[in-house]
């Protein structure tokens, strides 16, 4: 059987009902880390509102390399969230999107990585994330398994929503999907202004953040609205 095949099968014996989200998600990341192979530890993050937290993880590597993340506001995991975008990170040596994260990650031993959102409704909640020691670890195939390891956790993710919704909930899924229409539209007047690929027009917009230390959907906000990148850039 396939890697893909022997995924599903994996994937489709994970119990929902009766079962709290923790639980679920720990699953779910152990399915997801042993169907690829070059993933050293993964994780998934989980976004409600502007705070984001590791809700499940194989390995301490990749709970080293969110706190990071989670310390600077930025960084693969939390932009793939953010934008519903996947990243491949290919070597943490020479990444120049998340420049300072990079570095530190590079480090403490992080070689490359692989970052897929979990998508819900029209809007991203999270993001289920691969690391590996060595540059160049994931393939094509890993990015493919890595999507389908997504989809299931958005749909656990969501089921547990769905059961306990609040108005609180509510508006962080409005809130989720107001910010990534927002991020496209900005990045979609940078590639028609600079003529950029859409990788080229977000890191464009993730460099604005960093350096003006703002939100990435108020720097994309900032520039449907006026036109210009905060700092006048």
């Amino acid at each position: 059987m396939t890697r893909s095949t022997d995924l599903h099968e994996e994937l489709a014996e994970v119990v929902l009902a009766g079962r709290t989200l923790p639980d679920v998600l720990s699953d779910l990341t152990r399915i997801g880390h042993r169907a690829i192979a070059a993933a050293e530890a993964s994780s998934i993050t989980l976004i409600r509102g502007d705070e984001a937290h590791t809700a499940a993880f194989e390995g301490q590597l990749a709970l080293d390399a969110e706190e990071m993340q989670y310390q600077r506001g930025y960084g693969p995991c939390l932009d793939a969230a953010r934008a519903g975008q996947v990243f491949v990170v290919t070597d943490m040596r020479t990444e120049e999107r998340w420049p300072d994260y990079a570095r530190q990650a590079s480090e403490r031993g992080v070689g490359s990585s692989l970052s897929v959102p979990l998508p819900l409704q029209g809007a991203t909640i999270g993001a289920f994330n691969a690391y590996a020691t060595r540059p160049d670890a994931f393939t094509d195939d890993d990015v493919t398994l890595g999507v389908e390891v997504s989809t299931w956790l958005a749909v656990a993710a969501g089921n547990s929503a769905a059961a306990a919704r609040s108005a609180e909930d509510a508006e962080g899924l409005r809130l989720a999907m107001t910010s990534r229409a927002t991020i496209e539209q900005a990045k979609g007047i940078l590639m028609e202004r600079h003529r950029l690929t859409a990788d080229a027009a977000f890191t464009v917009l993730t460099h604005s953040s960093q350096r003006t230390n703002t939100k990435l959907r108020d720097v994309a906000n900032h520039l449907v609205r006026t036109g210009e990148l905060p700092g006048g850039s």
